[in-house]
């Protein structure tokens, strides 16, 4: 998992596709984007969603197994549960793989981050994550998500 801040963060240590994702989120209005998805180049897809944050009880935890979930938050604030995905958690029903996500009912040794305007999360398949949790109280997000495939990035 990795943090940061759309403006305070050097992207040049990253893969070249990450790069390219981190700069589109930079230098895009979001906010003048309508909700939906959207191919970029055939490198990655954004999708653009806007949704009220809900009490942590009522959002499951999630990974990703071929995709890299990188999770911008373009306006309101969120807190987001963390975890490393050590095989013990129990799922949620089955793996589905047309939207290579595995939903799980709990989360072991969850932490949370909060996410402010600006604040990016990329979520590695390893990596459990609980988005759009209340912080303090509930609230409109508009949270912009960038799917890239791992086998682009060989």
């Amino acid at each position: 998992m990795i943090f940061g801040h759309i403006d305070h963060s050097d992207f040049s240590h990253f893969h070249p596709l990450i790069q390219k994702a981190l700069q589109y989120l930079k230098n895009t209005d979001l906010a003048a984007m309508s909700v939906g998805q959207y191919s970029i180049h055939d490198e990655f897809v954004v999708q653009v969603i806007d949704l009220k944050t809900k009490p942590v009880a009522e959002n499951s935890p999630e990974v990703h197994r071929n995709k890299i979930d990188l999770q911008f938050l373009q306006s309101g604030q969120e807190k987001i549960g963390i975890s490393t995905d050590t095989g013990h958690n129990q799922p949620a029903g089955d793996y589905i793989p047309e939207r290579d996500i595995q939903f799980y009912e709990t989360s072991e040794n969850e932490f949370f981050i909060t996410m402010v305007p600006g604040s990016f999360a990329m979520f590695y398949p390893e990596d459990v994550h609980r988005p759009a949790c209340i912080d303090g109280e509930a609230s409109n997000i508009r949270k912009i998500v960038v799917k890239i495939e791992l086998n682009k990035l060989i």
